[in-house]
């Protein structure tokens, strides 16, 4: 799991470099998720995660007010999930996690952007059943046997965990993001986590070459341009 999950933070690293509405799609996910979960990060592990990715990201403090309170208020806007999945260049596989205020003009674009680049966009589950759906939690420590112990304590379904460069990697279903999280303060204290997230992990890559290379980065750039598409997860590797 641990190869996959590396193959994909490299290969969308230039992407995350690209995004340039990253303070709109970060001020939209906090919105949602402060409007479902609550506003008070300290009773919302989903919220203080998202939040600490943000101002890990640079996301200035009054982006993340405004959407607090915007969640606070009466109203608001409405938006909900949408999930798309398809075959890029190269037959490699890739997930669209969207945010949307009109699901049939977010299909439209999303679909335009697979068009575009000689990919396919295919029906619900067509390929995320070759993917993990994790938690994935990484900071600095190398006892593994201790973070094993306090996770079972807990009472956590905890899927692998990996040690490498004084860094531990915890994967977790993603229904019990909150329980691993607050298992893992629990034990350690406050912990600076490198990575805090819910994300699509390949079981398998895809290698992909020539031709196909440029079209991938294309559909990516395009796919990220999209205000309402908030994360891209993909089996390829360039």
């Amino acid at each position: 799991m641990g190869r996959a999950f590396q193959n994909r933070k490299e290969s969308m690293a230039k992407t995350a470099d690209a995004k340039t509405k990253v303070y709109s799609k970060y001020g939209r996910e906090i919105y949602v998720c402060a409007k479902t979960g609550g506003t008070d990060p300290t009773g919302n592990l989903t919220l203080r995660g998202l939040i600490d990715r943000a101002k890990k990201d640079q996301v200035p403090s009054h982006v993340i007010d405004k959407a607090l309170d915007k969640a606070a208020g009466a109203g608001g806007e409405d938006f909900s999930p949408a999930r798309y999945e398809g075959f890029g260049p190269g037959s490699c596989m890739v997930i669209v996690d969207c945010l949307t205020d009109n699901p049939n003009r977010t299909f439209g674009d999303v679909r335009g952007c697979f068009t575009k680049t000689k990919s396919k966009i295919g029906t619900p589950g067509s390929v995320s059943h070759l993917f993990d759906h994790c938690a994935i939690f990484v900071f600095a420590g190398s006892d593994e046997d201790a973070t094993l112990e306090a996770l079972m304590e807990a009472d956590v379904d905890v899927t692998d965990i990996e040690n490498e460069d004084g860094k531990l990697t915890v994967f977790a279903p993603h229904t019990e993001y909150a329980k691993t999280k607050q298992a893992l303060i629990d034990a350690f204290g406050e912990i600076d986590f490198d990575t805090d997230e819910i994300q699509f992990v390949p079981q398998t890559v895809t290698p992909i070459e020539g031709d196909d290379v440029a079209m991938f980065e294309k559909l990516l750039d395009m796919l990220n341009d999209l205000d309402d598409v908030q994360n891209v997860y993909h089996n390829a590797e360039v």
